[in-house]
């Protein structure tokens, strides 16, 4: 599998509009090459080097495998994205996206797809570890890209 995104380039910078500093819009994202055998797919941001624990940034899941995009700007009030899937809750405690803030430093913010062999039939609002546990044992594949933010 492969993820892009028309809004950064691998290890690239992430633009301000798509942070705190800017108008905190989620960025575009491309896939391909998924396994023949995926039933849906799932999407976890987070930034490891934020202080104290990873940070998340957005989660995503039950994405139906016709869907090779999830275009920008996506709303965060809403549960359920047009055409599938369906947002948790992130580290801020709000439902859907929330870019990149760091305190302070430059920060890498991972972006990792995941290809399930089921769908996972979570309720809306999921945690990571929650989303992480359903996925437990179910992983096809997974692959991932990186942008850096800093302040």
């Amino acid at each position: 599998m492969e993820l892009t995104s028309k809004t950064f380039t691998a290890n690239g910078l992430i633009p301000a509009p798509y942070t705190c500093d800017g108008q905190d819009t989620s960025p575009s994202l491309l896939w391909e090459n998924i396994p023949t055998e995926t039933r849906s797919l799932a999407l976890i941001v987070d930034d490891p080097d934020a202080p104290n624990y990873t940070f998340v940034h957005w989660v995503v899941y039950d994405i139906p495998t016709q869907i090779r995009q999830l275009p920008e700007g996506l709303s965060t009030q809403k549960e359920k994205l047009s055409g599938g899937g369906t947002q948790g809750t992130n580290d801020f405690g709000n439902l859907g996206y929330g870019g990149p803030c760091p305190p302070n430093g430059t920060h890498r913010y991972f972006f990792k797809l995941y290809a399930l062999d089921r769908v996972l039939g979570l309720n809306s609002g999921a945690t990571k570890a929650q989303l992480q546990a359903a996925m437990s044992g179910h992983v096809l594949e997974a692959t991932e890209l990186v942008g850096r933010y800093g302040r």
